[in-house]
């Protein structure tokens, strides 16, 4: 019989519904269950695509004996990582600080009141390399509350009273100016792994925000030492086995130094993120190497991740059936199956997959180490191989339309539909910010999630304003209505309102001051698999003051913001990526280029097209015919001697406007 996840939206919840299992979502009314019975609750947070949360539940949660346990001795709580956010981060912060350690599927003892007295994250059925069995450990926590259960609770308190004060703490304001970018270029270099890319060693994550920043400073120094660490790691990401060579999209992670196998689950924030990133070093280098992965990347986002509604799906399973990798890995028989003796041979030697095998039971993860001799041969193969692999079990797909990844995507699209003349990735953009602006947006808040049309209950956190509102800037730069360019606004306005730190300009929670009542109030500094709240706020803020009639208000936040996070950036720039790329636009200035001139004019449409291929990143760019209404901007921007100009900014200083591509050149500061 299902249980009270039956009602839930979350697919994760949903997952567990037919579990043995009384799980109920978070609500006053667990905690009043726990109450009323005296009982501890257990926490269980995971989310959809997660392999160790799949198995977990297969072990455990699916398992008569320990449900009946689990029923009979706690009130059992499960929550969609994704879906709230805030949750996760109160008491990951508790994992964390118990165990050295954090990951989901994340598993936390509370009292009635919500207070955390273990934590920890997969626990296996059975005692196992030296990890405890979880029905162990669900009898010695029963015995501890029963037996010593005013210790318990006095413990409890006393770590969340410790969790608070640490929340509350902040980072010491620091500079951030030209000196402080360098070291912290420096610092990445430093880390980096020369012979295969990316920084530090395995597990690699892809360091997306980090590389965004590198190719800016690039663009700002001209320092190539920047650029080839950045080029280097994104051609060795997009070679090996995180990458799917047969339809495009990235996996959420390398489980080696080498990027061959991955874990498999793939993630719209991972695949936005990247999509920035290698449009990005295409218009820098012009090499079609990156211009290839950022429109396979697209494609994937259009093709695997798009919803009906117009926005864009949380991810696809880690796992297929239960096998992780299923679905994407071969044996060189299987290869000969599908292609035939010769093309199949041709195959494993290009794809390296090995009689040995370079994942599980011999069977190989696709790289292509080197482009192939014969394309037209490859691209035949590939299809091939692309159609026979459809034919296989599919891993499930989260279905969540979450705010904060949607603005991802659609800063990605935008951004760089805009930079290489992709106008269909600027219309995905555009209807996703629709649905959001339609659906997610009630009574002036944003929503965290929807899915299948339906908005969820949860609220959004500033992740979701300030990642929105990123998107809904890039949409008002690349299709020049002022349309975005108000909703922008609207949010960012609420954000200053409701999640500003009073205390502490330019500091912001990750909750709104009349949000869900938790623990303590999460606020987040780092940049981590996403930007953080702050980051995204900050710099969402930065861009809109250089586009708003009266900008001291963002501005002075932004500088506030970034001054506060200077100390981060500056000593542990893989944890503040994208607070690094704001930081550089605003050294910038950041740099504005306002081009005025009549819809449908080819010479305003040459001067667009060019101040977007050679402008460095962080340039804000608006098109429009002079003195646009709701484009401040354009305001008092007239055509030159009745032709289409190109006005230049940085900071409040302007240049002479300019008609020809060679002056817009000029005036940027570039070589012709």
């Amino acid at each position: 019989m299902p249980n009270r996840l039956a009602a839930a939206t979350s697919p994760y919840l949903l997952q567990h519904a037919d579990n043995p299992v009384d799980w109920w979502e978070w609500s006053d009314e667990a905690f009043a269950e726990a109450a009323r019975r005296d009982v501890p609750v257990v926490l269980s947070v995971g989310y959809a695509a997660c392999h160790w949360c799949h198995v977990m539940a297969h072990e455990s949660f699916e398992d008569e004996a320990t449900a009946k346990q689990l029923n009979a001795d706690f009130v059992a709580v499960k929550v969609d990582r994704e879906e709230r956010p805030d949750i996760d981060a109160v008491y990951m912060a508790a994992t964390q600080a118990m165990t050295g350690q954090g990951g989901w599927p994340m598993t936390c003892f509370l009292t009635p009141a919500g207070e955390p007295f273990h934590c920890g994250t997969y626990y296996p059925p059975t005692s196992r390399a030296g990890m405890p069995g979880f029905r162990q450990l669900l009898d010695a926590v029963t015995r501890a509350w029963r037996d010593d259960g005013e210790r318990v609770r006095r413990s409890a308190g006393e770590i969340a009273a410790r969790l608070a004060d640490n929340a509350a703490a902040a980072l010491p304001p620091s500079p951030v100016g030209p000196e402080s970018l360098e070291r912290a270029a420096d610092t990445l270099i430093e880390m980096f792994d020369g012979r295969f890319g990316g920084f530090g060693g395995a597990p690699k994550f892809p360091p997306s925000m980090a590389l965004e920043f590198l190719l800016r400073h690039y663009e700002r120094t001209g320092a190539e030492h920047v650029l080839r660490p950045a080029a280097l790691t994104c051609e060795r990401m997009a070679r090996g086995g995180m990458y799917d060579q047969l339809a495009g999209g990235f996996a959420r992670y390398s489980v080696d130094a080498q990027w061959i196998v991955p874990h498999f689950e793939k993630m719209l924030y991972d695949n936005a993120l990247l999509l920035r990133v290698y449009a990005h070093l295409a218009r820098i280098t012009g090499e079609p190497f990156p211009r290839r992965i950022a429109e396979e990347t697209a494609a994937f986002l259009l093709g695997d991740l798009r919803t009906a509604e117009g926005g864009f799906a949380s991810a696809l399973d880690a796992d297929t059936d239960g096998v992780e990798g299923l679905t994407y890995s071969w044996t060189p028989q299987q290869l000969r199956e599908v292609l035939g003796d010769d093309d199949g041979n041709w195959a494993a030697t290009l794809l390296t997959v090995t009689e040995r095998g370079t994942f599980e039971h011999g069977s190989s993860t696709l790289q292509l180490l080197a482009d192939p001799d014969d394309p037209e041969r490859w691209e035949r193969v590939r299809a091939a191989l692309l159609a026979s692999r459809k034919m296989r079990p599919q891993p499930a797909r989260d279905d969540k339309v979450i705010t904060a990844w949607n603005g991802m995507a659609m800063l990605a699209l935008a951004e760089g539909g805009a930079a290489l003349d992709r106008p269909d990735w600027v219309d995905a953009a555009a209807e996703a910010a629709d649905l959001l602006l339609r659906l997610h947006l009630v009574d002036g808040r944003l929503r965290r999630s929807s899915r299948d049309g339906a908005v969820g209950t949860a609220a959004g956190v500033l992740e979701d304003y300030g990642s929105f509102a990123e998107g809904l800037l890039a949409l008002h730069q690349a299709t020049g209505s002022p349309r975005w360019l108000t909703a922008a606004t609207e949010l960012l306005d609420v954000a200053l309102e409701h999640f500003a730190d009073p205390e502490r300009p330019g500091s912001f929670y990750d909750t709104a001051d009349d949000a869900e009542t938790l623990l303590h109030r999460p606020r987040e500094f780092t940049d981590n698999a996403t930007p953080c709240g702050s980051s995204a706020t900050v710099s969402a803020l930065l861009t809109a003051s250089v586009l708003v009639a009266d900008p001291a208000r963002y501005r002075d936040a932004a500088e506030e913001g970034l001054r506060g996070a200077g100390t981060l950036a500056e000593h542990h720039p893989r944890f503040a990526g994208h607070w690094l790329t704001a930081a550089e636009a605003m050294v910038r200035g950041p740099l504005q280029v306002a081009v005025v001139g009549p819809d449908g004019d080819a010479s305003r449409d040459a001067l667009l097209a060019h101040a977007r291929h050679i402008a460095a990143g962080g340039t804000v760019i608006v098109p429009g015919e002079p003195g646009a209404a709701g484009v401040p901007l354009l305001a008092d921007r007239p055509l030159v001697d009745g032709l289409a100009a190109a006005y230049v900014c940085r900071g409040f200083v302007c240049d002479r406007p300019v008609t020809a591509t060679e002056e817009l050149t000029a005036s940027l500061g570039l070589r012709p």
